[in-house]
């Protein structure tokens, strides 16, 4: 049984390098989806397939992401899904090249090559998209918009178009439909006490990024925000430069902290959300009909990827708890507590309401949005 599994590894491998190596690189990844590369005819046949695609084509539209294919099994970000629909609802006029796991860089990187049109279309943070449109940085504001429904709510509000669309067009982006992980939480490393109130967070050296509302908010509730690039977290977290961060759960799993940490909590304050960015001139400069299909593309694979967040959950704390990491759920009035101390109603937070929403009553129209249950449901940890 051994030399069997040996075998297919070798045939994947070797089949994975031909398609790579004669340039067909998005067949060899979506055999690779589609657990075919162990077979050279299956793989073959994928290459034949998706050239045809290409061919047949009006359009050539790459997206990059900085995730792996399976990422979506514990990080929900969906790409295969979001090509095959795109082909799908274009009826074959537009053929999507992935280029997924960072190859064209990430985050900030990628939303700079879809503003310039090197490619047409990316997966990158919210956050990444602040730069460009500083009302978007609204959703790292505490409580706002932390869990997954209240994101949804507002993200797909009428107020959010109204506000914050024509900022981000006017950047030269169109955004397809915002990905929806998780809310961040509360991660400690091996050997520290778990966090349930905020009193736990005294003294805690808490890896924060370079946004400035969640340095606020961590030293509202009473933590030691101390900034560190993405790249240096595991180390600084192994060897004790910071105690806790706070990405979701699925990508505590993918970035690979699951045996540095030994508690993680729900907070929900802040959501770990991401966005498919589109280069707007390429997309208005095509046929009326082939915009709509992309729309209803991102539309369709908007539902999938909130149906998928909860299995996407379940399967990365399935794996944490495996390298023995703790998981703990607030009641309301634990959360209550979190959010009086930290969340957006303080007074600290009207200069960023101000200077992000442009005005106090900008912001209540949003607030609203985030509080109204819109067209969408999505499952909360």
């Amino acid at each position: 049984m051994d030399n069997d599994h040996k075998e297919i590894e070798s045939n994947e491998r070797r089949n994975f390098f031909k398609l790579f190596g004669s340039s067909a690189f998005t067949a060899a990844v979506v055999a690779g989806a589609a657990g075919t590369l162990w077979s050279e005819e299956a793989a073959a046949q994928t290459a034949i397939e998706e050239n045809e695609r290409e061919k047949a084509a009006d359009h050539i539209m790459t997206i990059a992401t900085a995730y792996i294919l399976g990422a979506s099994r514990s990080y929900p970000i969906l790409q295969l899904d979001l090509k095959e629909n795109i082909q799908n609802a274009t009826n074959g006029k537009v053929y999507v090249k992935l280029a997924p796991g960072g190859q064209l860089g990430a985050g900030g990187a990628l939303a700079q090559k879809v503003q310039t049109g090197t490619i047409q279309a990316a997966q990158h943070s919210l956050s990444n998209f602040a730069p460009f449109a500083s009302t978007v940085d609204l959703i790292n504001m505490p409580y706002f918009c932390g869990s997954n429904q209240r994101f949804t709510n507002l993200v797909t509000s009428e107020a959010w178009k109204k506000e914050v669309h024509p900022k981000v067009e006017a950047s030269g982006f169109k955004a397809l439909f915002y990905v929806v992980i998780d809310p961040r939480v509360v991660a400690v490393r091996k050997g520290g006490n778990a966090v349930i109130t905020p009193s736990d967070l005294a003294g805690v050296k808490f890896r924060v990024p370079g946004s400035k509302m969640l340095q606020q908010y961590y030293r509202l509730v009473g933590a030691n925000p101390t900034p560190i690039a993405w790249g240096e977290t595991p180390s600084a977290i192994k060897q004790g430069v910071a105690d806790a961060l706070d990405p979701s759960v699925g990508a505590l799993y993918v970035f690979g902290f699951k045996d540095i940490l030994s508690h993680v909590t729900f907070t929900q304050a802040v959501p770990d959300s991401q966005v498919y960015s589109c280069n707007l001139e390429w997309f208005n400069s095509l046929p009326a009909d082939v915009q709509e299909a992309i729309e209803f593309a991102s539309e369709i694979t908007a539902q999938q990827n909130l149906a998928k967040v909860p299995a996407a959950r379940a399967y990365a704390m399935s794996e944490l708890t495996k390298s023995g990491v703790e998981f703990h759920s607030l009641s309301q009035d634990q959360l209550a507590e979190w959010k009086e101390t930290g969340g957006y109603q303080h007074p600290d937070w009207d200069v960023f309401k101000k200077e992000l929403a442009g005005s106090l009553d900008a912001f209540s129209k949003l607030e609203e949005a985030a509080s109204t249950q819109g067209r969408y449901y999505v499952h909360d940890a």
